[in-house]
């Protein structure tokens, strides 16, 4: 075929004509040119002439629309226009009173005018098969047109285009390396062997995005317990995802869902997030970790305690308190937990005890603890809460904490220990008999011979006084 896209120059026909008149005899009809590639809505001119050696009648029979636009001797050239399809014509000549007749073809082509790569899965799983498919509507001759499917610029496979439209498909295994890997489809009409070239035309790349998410549950670690009022945190993580840094995380405690801060390595992901226990939420919970990829989704629950637990109540009767009085000292838990008293008598375990006590100045700063006992899913848990009793006495002074004989080396480095007793503390001060003069208390001194005497110690406070006779001695070192 030739390629007919422009008019020809009309002395060159002229000149073809001449060299196809015959001399006197025999006549036939010719056409030029007998084939024809052009595009579709084109036009073409097509010139009929007669080898007679007389006036012919020359005429073209086609449906198309055409045009004289030239003529001469045994000649005349049409133009044919708004050509759609394949078509043929022919030309025709009556010489002599015999009509002969030339045929001539026309082949129209035209490009695809819609390349669709359908739609790509949202997400593609490693490791299974990816199917293409791709739709490709017009483009003519088909007998030219043929089909591609890329990934990149990978051929993966050509096929001609058959059926309108035309649907041309092939499978891939799906891995990692083809994470954000663009696919297309092309076609090519060649027209090479018509003297024309080679025509391609795309259509819009489809990113595809792959993914890995094992086949293992996330491990999901947090207390099996949590006390209302308090906050705990917990972790989520997972190994072996790709590309983790697509994955998301849910953690939620029942309807609750938790904030997590997500971290992420190559194949890993680390999930953190605070739960804040509610008093509503007491009771059997459930805590969720939920990973999410692709079109997949990998899970963990785990079961929770809620527990409300209260540190219990010790209440004494009065915390401060004479000598001699009756104190009461109870102690009560909240539901559900046993509680033990220090002082009182042991028995069943309750959620309370109590016991009556007589304040005698031993019991002066005396600490009670009471302590709780709770189970809460196979675990027991403690609280404590301790009381001070103070109890007021007048002041003592005893052999024990202030011995009434002193004997001491002289120029030895001593410290006289005299201490009294009482709540409130009482104020202490030893003269001596003689003269008054004071006897220091607690200070390391050195011993001088002067220090000797009957000293009265005195301890004194709001609840009332005590005397005690201490005598110092001061011996001299013996001669060695």
């Amino acid at each position: 075929m030739i390629p007919i896209a422009t008019r020809p120059p009309l002395p060159a026909l002229l000149a073809l004509l001449g060299a196809l008149l015959p001399g006197p005899g025999g006549a036939q009809t010719s056409v030029h040119p007998k084939e024809a590639i052009i595009p579709q809505g084109g036009s073409v001119w097509v010139n009929c002439s007669a080898s007679c050696d007389q006036h012919a009648d020359l005429g073209l029979e086609t449906h198309l629309t055409k045009k004289q636009v030239a003529s001469g001797f045994n000649w005349v050239t049409y133009e044919l226009s708004g050509i759609e399809e394949d078509s043929s014509s022919i030309c025709f000549a009556n010489c002599r009173s015999v009509q002969t007749e030339a045929s001539m073809s026309l082949t129209v082509y035209s490009f695809p005018e819609h390349v669709e790569l359908q739609p790509l899965p949202h997400w593609q799983p490693v490791g299974e098969n990816l199917t293409l498919h791709c739709q490709v509507k017009g483009g003519r001759p088909r007998a030219h047109l043929s089909v591609m499917l890329l990934r990149g610029e990978e051929l993966l496979t050509q096929q001609p285009a058959v059926g309108e439209p035309a649907e041309v498909m092939t499978t891939v295994l799906a891995g990692r390396d083809d994470h954000g890997t663009d696919f297309f489809c092309r076609t090519e009409l060649n027209l090479q062997s018509q003297g024309l070239g080679l025509f391609q035309n795309s259509s819009v790349p489809r990113q595809l995005r792959t993914f890995v998410l094992p086949k293992v549950h996330p491990r999901l670690t947090a207390p099996r317990i949590m006390e209302v009022g308090t906050q705990w945190l917990v972790n989520c993580t997972l190994d072996g995802l790709f590309p983790a840094s697509e994955a998301q995380v849910l953690l939620a405690l029942e309807d609750q869902r938790l904030e997590p801060t997500v971290e992420y390595s190559k194949d890993s992901l680390w999930a953190t997030a605070w739960v804040k226990v509610t008093p509503e939420e007491k009771g059997i919970q459930h805590l969720t970790c939920a990973v999410i990829l692709g079109n997949q989704t990998q899970w963990t629950q785990e079961k929770v305690t809620i527990y409300s637990f209260p540190a219990p109540n010790l209440t004494l009767s009065e915390s401060e308190v004479p000598e001699g009085t009756m104190v009461s000292v109870e102690c009560k838990a909240h539901a559900g937990a046993v509680v033990t008293l220090s002082g009182a008598s042991a028995g069943t375990p309750a959620p309370s005890a109590q016991f009556m006590l007589n304040a005698s100045a031993e019991d002066n700063e005396r600490t009670f603890l009471c302590s709780a006992a709770l189970e809460v899913a196979g675990k027991v848990l403690h609280k404590n809460k301790t009381q001070t009793l103070l109890v007021l006495y007048g002041p003592r002074l005893d052999e024990r904490d202030c011995p009434g004989n002193w004997t001491w080396e002289e120029d030895s480095q001593q410290t006289l220990k005299c201490q009294a007793w009482g709540n409130p503390v009482p104020k202490l001060d030893c003269h001596r008999k003689v003269d008054g003069a004071l006897l220091p208390i607690g200070d390391l001194r050195r011993v001088m011979r002067n220090m000797s005497g009957t000293y009265i110690c005195k301890a004194t406070s709001r609840l009332g006084v005590v005397k005690r006779e201490v005598v110092v001695n001061v011996i001299r070192e013996p001669p060695e």
